[in-house]
């Protein structure tokens, strides 16, 4: 299932391991560690250093807001040499609350990372038209008729562009606005809307808001060059509004030197 890199030495003291799992959002304040609140990236330590023994600081392949889930994550952290890695799978499971699961946990290259190593990010976002109470955590209920035809065109503009700035959080202190943006498309599902997005990275609130503002699209409130024009303004009060996180699924990560998952 996964392809390990070649000439990893088990004489090291310290072997660089990571950890696949997945969480339910709902309970928590985002992935990252954060005064105050509870998050999944304190939960994940907590438990590795009970398992293990030892004080253990994870670093994951990204941050997710408070209450999205993650079909799919990765964190990366160090430990001595462990003879057989997935044997802990279960000692984690039976120690983690019912919102987090651990599926992989494997050896990889001493200097392999976590966040800067993947090659590309997937989010889905659901919405749904018809009231459910057993997608009221998952997915986000809005009852009014959207263009799904329309949305997709102004979807496929997203490949045309690098800097989305408009959709980013403000006061947001990162290096560059830029991300490549791979696929982004809609398709129905019965009573079901279902937005998936991939890149390369992707900035605070980016999907959020690119949602929102797909969503005017779909209500006719603005045209198609309008939100090309919203893009290329690079101004976050230009476009639409922040869909609710619990609608927002992060479901895939790739790396150069795991065989790709594909989280259904």
């Amino acid at each position: 299932m996964f392809t390990l890199l070649p000439n990893i030495k088990n004489t090291l003291r310290l072997m660089r391991y990571f950890i696949q799992l997945s969480y339910k959002g709902t309970a928590f304040h985002g992935w990252q560690i954060q005064p105050n609140a509870l998050s999944v990236q304190e939960v994940l330590n907590n438990a590795l250093t009970t398992i293990l023994n030892t004080k253990i600081d994870t670093t994951g392949a990204g941050r997710t807001d408070s209450g999205v889930h993650a079909k799919q994550m990765f964190a990366h952290f160090d430990y001595e040499n462990l003879e057989n890695p997935s044997s802990y799978i279960s000692k984690l499971n039976s120690y983690l609350p019912k919102d987090i699961a651990v599926q992989n946990l494997y050896v990889v290259h001493p200097e392999a990372h976590a966040r800067f190593d993947a090659t590309q990010r997937t989010y889905q976002y659901f919405i749904n038209n018809q009231k459910n109470p057993f997608l009221q955590d998952s997915s986000w209920f809005y009852a009014q008729s959207l263009d799904v035809n329309a949305m997709n065109s102004a979807a496929a503009l997203l490949l045309e562009h690098t800097n989305f700035q408009c959709f980013s959080k403000v006061n947001t202190e990162v290096a560059t606005f830029d991300c490549r943006v791979y696929e982004a498309f809609w398709k129905t599902n019965s009573n079901q809307l279902q937005f998936t997005i991939s890149a390369d990275r992707f900035l605070r609130n980016m999907v959020r808001a690119i949602v929102g503002t797909l969503i005017k699209v779909g209500l006719h409130k603005i045209t198609l060059s309008e939100f090309n024009a919203i893009i290329e303004s690079k101004d976050r009060s230009e476009a639409g509004f922040s869909v609710p996180a619990h609608g927002l699924h992060l479901t895939q990560i790739n790396y150069p030197y795991l065989t790709p998952i594909i989280t259904e």
